[in-house]
């Protein structure tokens, strides 16, 4: 009868004979594919057969046949490499976007490794810019591998990956930068320069915030394509949820529609996204209003009205941090002030916001609450100044009281000590 002891050792004999004997674990499997490859002379067929172990594919298991077909377990190559054993070799660029939803368009298939991939990516390809140049032969367009890489795939979060999000500027950049490339498209090839001085691009690429839209955001990644002036507010909305949804209520919107100008884009551009600056708001030199609007419009006159709003509250706010840094300066209490001062300048933020409302009385409502705020600071900053002064002149005075009654008691004294010199005769 076998022991505790000894049935424990086998159990986990056994289960380990189980889990490092799985193709995706054991290094004795047999693979003729990897083992051929690596030896020949040939860059372009050994290099595939050096699969980093970060690969998407290695780490679960899924070897050269599994795509390829053949069987990897014969030397033969007559057999290994034998059609009637499923081999299919390299499949045409043509071909790869198929060959890979033969995986990754099964939704049964994909569960049983990570069933958050979507399957729908073949659907999109096929209706995207790349897919149907793809359809119509062309042999230059983007497929999976153009992105992906055909081997040594790598899991999008790796930072070595292509599709890594700070990545996918460089990867789309690899044909859309190219001039010689793209010249027969009649695509302009400047945008991932555009894009990197962008307010987009510097918030990604320079700062590491990869929440920051890329080309993929704005154009799909497998249903990629040139976003129609009719879908740049939907877009754009997916993070500025807000301005469009004022855009969308406001008069511009119809005009939009009717000239069929793209949205957002008309004021912001497109690849350079600037950061925006109040500058951009009504009849200077660099206000975006007067592009469209001439000096007798209703549009200018709403302009410079919403530009003056602005600018009032900006003057205001500054003001009252200016008399509560002096309070603050003086010792004085100023939490409150600060408080109210941080609120004013949520208002301008928001009204900032506004101001894609096109309504000068939309953009007073919320600038005459940061005004309200600005005062509130402004007034408790003035009566702490006040506080200091009057303090500061109840210290003086006191001071001087003080300093009288010492001169007078000094005094006191001095004629007590000669009086009572007096008394005893000296």
């Amino acid at each position: 009868m076998m022991d505790r002891k000894n049935f424990l050792k086998c159990s986990f004999f056994i289960l380990g004979i189980i889990y490092f004997g799985h193709p995706a674990f054991s290094a004795e499997t047999k693979d003729s594919c990897l083992e051929c490859h690596k030896g020949l002379d040939e860059k372009k067929l050994s290099e595939p057969a050096h699969f980093s172990q970060n690969d998407v594919h290695v780490k679960i298991g899924i070897s050269c046949a599994d795509c390829h077909g053949g069987d990897q377990t014969s030397d033969d190559i007559s057999v290994s490499m034998d059609t009637a054993k499923g081999f299919i070799g390299k499949p045409s660029k043509a071909e790869i976007p198929n060959f890979c939803a033969r995986c990754h368009s099964d939704s049964d298939y994909m569960k049983r490794y990570n069933p958050n991939i979507p399957t729908d990516q073949l659907s999109k390809y096929d209706v995207s810019q790349h897919g149907r140049l793809n359809a119509q032969g062309d042999k230059k367009t983007a497929v999976c591998t153009s992105c992906h890489n055909a081997h040594n795939i790598l899991d999008v979060n790796n930072p070595a990956s292509p599709t890594y999000a700070l990545n996918v500027p460089d990867t789309c950049a690899k044909c859309h930068s190219d001039k010689e490339y793209m010249k027969e498209y009649g695509i302009p090839t400047n945008q991932i320069d555009d894009y990197k001085q962008s307010v987009h691009g510097q918030a990604l690429l320079v700062k590491g915030d990869r929440s920051s839209p890329s080309c993929k955001h704005c154009h799909g990644n497998h249903d990629a394509g040139l976003p129609r002036a009719i879908y740049v507010g939907n877009i754009c909305s997916q993070c500025h949820a807000l301005t469009y949804e004022l855009f969308r209520k406001s008069p511009h919107k119809a005009a939009h529609d009717k000239l069929g100008i793209p949205e957002c884009e008309a004021c912001h551009g497109n690849h350079k996204i600037m950061k925006p600056s109040d500058d951009m708001l009504g009849t200077g030199q660099d206000a975006v209003c007067v592009k469209c609007h001439n000096s007798s419009s209703k549009g200018f006159k709403t302009a410079l009205a919403i530009k003056s709003s602005i600018e009032d509250l900006k003057i205001e706010i500054a003001q009252a941090k200016e008399l509560t840094a002096k309070a603050e300066r003086s010792g004085m209490e100023v939490e409150d002030a600060l408080f109210d001062i941080d609120e004013a300048g949520n208002s301008l933020t928001k009204a900032r916001a506004y101001i894609h409302s096109f309504s000068e009385e939309e953009v007073d409502s919320v600038v005459n609450g940061g005004k309200s705020l600005a005062k509130k600071a402004d007034e408790a900053a003035r009566k702490e100044i006040d506080n200091f002064y009057f303090r500061r002149k109840g210290y003086v005075f006191a001071i001087a009281l003080i300093f009288i009654f010492s001169l007078a008691l000094y005094a006191r004294i001095r004629i007590m000590e000669k009086n009572k010199k007096g008394g005893t005769g000296e």
